[in-house]
This record gives structure tokens, sequence and C-alpha cells, in this order.
């Protein structure tokens, strides 16, 4: 038989959710995996009835108090919410299974403060803003205190009230009985759920919660050399946290737009460049188009197709130090002509024999060129 899984993961919902967002998410996947819906899909079918499940549970405060501190061993016969262990006389449940490690202590850690949940957001930034770093103004959604009543979660010029049913400690004991005795056991307080206050008179603000949604803005800085997918992060930017728990951190995901000239392999950035038929041939000096501007390179005679060249330090930043770089990795591509004149095939077949000299056609006075210099001349 396959293990249960736990009823807030069912449901998509945080250990600490209330009964609004238990039931929002409650129906949405009771809509999704309705039966209705999904005619003649068992995995549908059964979906929807551990969704059911989960929401039986914890829509009741009873049932989901029993939960927390046994999770589904309070609702299994022989489990510690059925009266599984025997004793002659009255004994607490949370005591003997603080003893192995689990139940009481987990109880007393959901009452104590908690640190607020991590932000995760996204921004998209260029390839030359990855590479020479840049600042960018964000703005994100995050549950924060509430400024009217301090968080406190009651009304301005009264106060929360030590719950009675707990006396604060946000715990109740609960003594049931069963064919072997009076069986104790502690469970999150039903009145106050777990915080050991009562609020008579909730802010009007955050409606008794102490919480409220705000839109924060930021100004971050993107370091150079960051990449595609990397995370930067801002400690305390995140949500609050409750009970005197510090504040969350703010997640910001990077995504980087691809260049239209440019591709980058870690430090290193890959280009191409088209040469001409006589640069190839003859050798000369080019232009290579960089992320730092335009640099001279002279390609040597008989340079062949898709030769690859090296231009030190003309690539990404390294992020642990700016100093260091990468390179740029060039692939010569070469312009091969087509539609030749009679005259360009001629010079090609003759081609072999390079120290024939060439008359310039017109002022006799003009200086003889050598038949590299003419080809050169002709093709470009």
């Amino acid at each position: 038989m396959a293990e249960k899984r736990d009823y807030y993961d069912v449901l998509g919902v945080s250990r600490s959710a209330g009964e609004d967002e238990i039931k929002k998410a409650y129906r949405k996947l009771a809509k999704k995996y309705h039966p209705d819906a999904n005619p003649g899909d068992k995995t549908a079918e059964d979906k929807f009835k551990e969704v059911n499940e989960a929401y039986e549970v914890l829509s009741d405060s009873q049932k989901r108090a029993q939960y927390d501190q046994f999770g589904h061993a309070a609702f299994e016969q022989g489990g510690a919410g059925a009266g599984g262990f025997y004793n002659a006389g009255d004994f607490d449940m949370g005591d003997i299974f603080s003893m192995f490690g689990f139940g009481g202590g987990s109880a007393a850690r959901r009452n104590g403060p908690q640190r607020g949940r991590d932000v995760n957001i996204t921004i998209q930034i260029s390839f030359e803003e990855a590479v020479f770093g840049c600042k960018k103004d964000i703005q994100v959604n995050v549950t924060d205190t509430c400024d009217t009543c301090g968080g406190t979660g009651a009304k301005p010029g009264t106060h929360a009230e030590t719950c009675p049913v707990c006396h604060g400690t946000g715990q109740e004991r609960v003594v049931q009985q069963s064919i072997f005795g009076s069986m104790q056991t502690t469970r999150t307080c039903s009145a106050c759920r777990g915080t050991g206050k009562k609020i008579k008179d909730p802010c009007t603000s955050c409606r008794g919660t102490g919480f409220v949604k705000k839109t924060k803005k930021y100004e971050i800085n993107i370091p150079k050399g960051i990449d595609h997918g990397q995370t930067i992060r801002l400690s305390g930017k995140g949500e609050a946290g409750t009970k005197g728990g510090g504040y969350g951190d703010l997640l910001v995901t990077v995504y980087v737009k691809p260049h239209s000239y440019f591709i980058r392999k870690g430090m290193d950035i890959y280009s191409e460049k088209t040469i001409s038929f006589t640069e190839a041939i003859l050798g000369g000096e080019i232009t290579i188009n960089t992320i730092y501007g335009e640099q001279k390179y002279t390609v040597k005679p008989g340079t062949q197709p898709n030769t690859v060249i090296t231009l030190k330090n003309c690539g990404v930043p390294s992020l642990r130090n700016e100093k260091y770089k990468g390179n740029q990795i060039v692939t010569l591509k070469v312009n091969i002509p087509t539609g030749l004149t009679e005259k360009q095939k001629m010079m090609l077949h003759n081609w072999s024999n390079p120290d024939i000299i060439v008359e310039l056609p017109g002022n006799d006075e003009k200086p003889k060129k050598n038949f590299k210099e003419k080809v050169k001349e002709m093709f470009e």
C-alpha cells in the first residue's frame, strides 16, 4: 500500500495556512480533478478522493490539531489518535512522542518564531548589460507587518489578550476516554490557533492578522559577468516572519536576451567574421567587432575557410574578479565570388605563375603591378 502524502502537500498550502487559504486551494483542486471534468480518468478520481480527504481534516480545527500533532496516525486504528497506547492511568501522549524526537518538539517549533518566506522574481537584461553590469529598478509584492497595528493584529489603542483556553502557551491538553483508560494529548490551541493571544478588537487594516500585502521597490546591482539563469539574493527583502521571526530573502533570477551577433559560452564569446576571397589568399588587415568595440586583426596569406582565431581578453569578465576576462573566439568565413568574368577566370587559371607582369591599360607612365596585386584589384 502506498504511503499517504502529507495533507498540506496535497492541497499545496503551508502548515501556517489559514482557513480561507485552505478552502481556496481545495476548491481549485476539487474543480480540477472532479470526475465530471475527467470522465474515465482513474488518476483524476484518486486525486479527487485524496483532495477531499485532506480537506476534511484540515478544515476541521480539532482534526487539524490532531493531525498536526500525530500525522496520519491520528486517524488510524491503533494509532495515537485511536488510543492505541495502553496505560492504566492518565498519561500525556505529547510526552511520549517527544521522547522519540517528534510530536511535542515540532509543535513547539510551530509556536515559536518563524522566518518569513523567500520571494522569487525574474528580470530580463540585455547581453551587454550582462557583460558590463548595470542597475535595475524592480518592484515586488510581499506580505509585511501591518503599519497600522505594528503587527499585533489589534486595533490601535487596544491590545491582544492572553488566550483563556491555553493561557498563552499556544497549546491545549485534551483528555479522551478509551477502553484502556484516560488518554491525554497536547495539541495546537483551537481557540487561538497557537498564537497564545485573543484579539477582541481586530485591526481594520489587516483584519486581525498583523500582516498586509505591500508593493516594495528596490534598486539592485547586476554584477559584471552574470550569466543567464543565475540568481541574486537580497537578504531580508522577502516576506515578514511570524512571532518575532526574521524576514525572508528576495531571490532575483536573471534572464539574458540572446545577442544577434555574439554567443556566450562561460566567459568566452563566440562570433563569425566573413572575409573576402582575396583577403583569404593574400592576407591583410581586417576589422572585427567585439563587445568592447572594433579591433584590428591581420589575416595571414593563405587563410583557410573556418579558420578559428582568438582575441585575448575580449570575452566576459569573471564574477569573482572583473579584472580577469575570457576571450573572443572568431571563426573566419570566406566569401567565394560567383559570376566571374572571362578575364577573371583567365587570371585565376594563370595563378600557377604568379610572377607574370600585367600591364595596366592606359597611361604608360603608371607603375607596373605583379599578378597578385592585379588579382587583388580585380576581385575586390
